[in-house]
Order: structure tokens, then C-alpha cells, then sequence
């Protein structure tokens, strides 16, 4: 069993690990047990009732949060001409064609989304190998493959977050940071929750949400009762 050091025992004062909460209480609670020497993440996680193995059971998509993800985000963009000049403009870090494509193939992998304009997929498509595994793959479903790539760019740094259901039909994210106010944090917390809900696929019977908690890095997981938070 491991062993529980005295600063997570101190976190836990206070918190019930078992009671079901509001989001707001959770968030207080979280927030108020984030006691590392940085600045921590704030993550929340969904047990879904899905089995995403099968392919009307997939959640995934992307939602902007209200407050923004407190994380600078570097955004690769794949484009030519009047595109790449817009991309440029509206922030990306690094925008190129076939140079980009041989700089990822070299092991350049300097970047957290990675964007495409349509007509470059002929190109992207040669890295599926490598940007794939990584959830780094233009997507149209995403947003990421559009020939607004400059929207595409703003989104990005602006605090869209993406998700994706994993094989145990977990979904999870990070929402921002402990530094930011508790009412930021449940603004992103509630848009994050009703984007999961609404993406309910049509193969998932019975209940969807069956479970959420949120969490900082390195602090305590405080339970939310999916019901008030669907409902919210």
C-alpha cells in the first residue's frame, strides 16, 4: 500500500474522498488543497458509460473554455499562400508545407496542436505514423483540418481544449489553473461537463456520465455528483 506522505494526509483534511458534491463545493475544495510550489493544473475526469472499442460508442471533440487553460499553447499550422499568411497573423508558432512536414519526419515535435488547411491533408497524411499516436492528427471533427485556419489558431490559444474517450471510457482534461478564481474554474468545469453530455454517441445505453471528479497535479480527487452537474 503506498505509503501517504504528511502533505497529501494535510490535503485530505477536511474532505470526504466518498460524499458526491456540487461542482462549486468540489472546486473549493480542490482549489483550496492545492499546496505544491507551482502553479498546478486543475484536471477533472469522466467515467463514461460507453466502450469505445465500437465505433457508434466514440466520444470525442473539442470545447472552448470560458477562462482559458492557463497553459501557452504552441500551434504548428499546415499551410500555403494566403492561408499560411493568415495563420501567421493570428499567432501559430510554425506554419509551413512540404519544410514542416520534412522538419517532423527530423524529429521536430515543437508544438501542441497541429492545424491544417484541406488542401494540405496530401501532405499531413504522410505523418499519421507519427502524429497520430500523439493525438496530434488534423481532424475535421476536431476543427483542425479548416480552411479558417486562422479561427483554428485563435481557438487554440484562446483555451480550447481538446478530448477524447479512452478504451475504459475515461475522458479527461485540464481546466485551468490553481491560481485561477474558483467562479473561472467552475465556468470551465460546467462547459466542460455539458460538452461530454451533449456528445453522447448513439450507440451508449443506460447512463452516459457515471462518474466525475476533479483534481490539482498533485493534490487531492474530490467526487461530483453528475447529476447536479449535468443539471447545472
Amino acid at each position: 500500500m503506498a505509503k501517504v506522505t504528511k502533505r497529501m494526509a494535510k490535503a485530505y483534511e477536511g474532505i470526504d474522498r466518498d460524499a458526491l458534491v456540487s461542482v462549486v463545493d468540489a472546486v473549493k475544495a480542490v482549489k483550496g488543497a492545492a499546496s505544491a510550489k507551482f502553479d498546478e493544473t486543475i484536471e477533472i475526469a469522466m467515467n463514461l458509460g460507453i466502450d469505445p472499442r465500437h465505433a457508434d460508442q466514440q466520444v470525442r471533440g473539442s470545447v472552448s473554455l470560458p477562462a482559458g487553460t492557463g497553459k501557452t499553447v504552441r500551434v504548428a499550422v499546415f499551410a500555403r499562400g494566403d492561408k499560411a499568411e493568415e495563420a501567421k497573423a493570428a499567432g501559430a508558432d510554425i506554419v509551413g508545407a512540404e519544410d514542416l512536414m520534412e522538419q517532423i519526419q527530423g524529429g521536430m515535435m515543437d508544438f501542441d496542436r497541429c492545424i491544417a488547411s484541406p488542401d494540405m491533408m496530401a501532405v499531413v497524411g504522410r505523418l499519421g505514423k507519427i502524429l497520430g499516436p500523439r493525438n496530434l492528427m488534423p481532424n475535421p471533427k476536431l476543427g483542425t483540418v479548416t480552411p479558417d485556419v486562422a479561427a483554428a489558431v485563435e481557438a487554440a490559444k484562446g483555451g480550447e481544449v481538446q478530448f477524447r474517450a479512452e478504451k475504459n471510457g475515461i475522458v479527461h482534461a485540464g481546466i485551468g489553473k490553481a491560481s485561477f478564481s474558483e467562479e473561472d474554474i467552475v465556468k470551465n468545469a460546467e462547459a466542460f461537463i455539458k460538452a461530454i453530455s451533449t456528445s453522447r454517441p448513439s450507440g451508449a445505453k443506460g447512463t452516459f456520465i457515471k462518474k466525475i471528479a476533479i483534481s490539482s497535479t498533485m493534490g487531492p480527487g474530490v467526487k461530483i455528483d453528475p447529476a447536479d452537474a449535468v443539471e447545472a
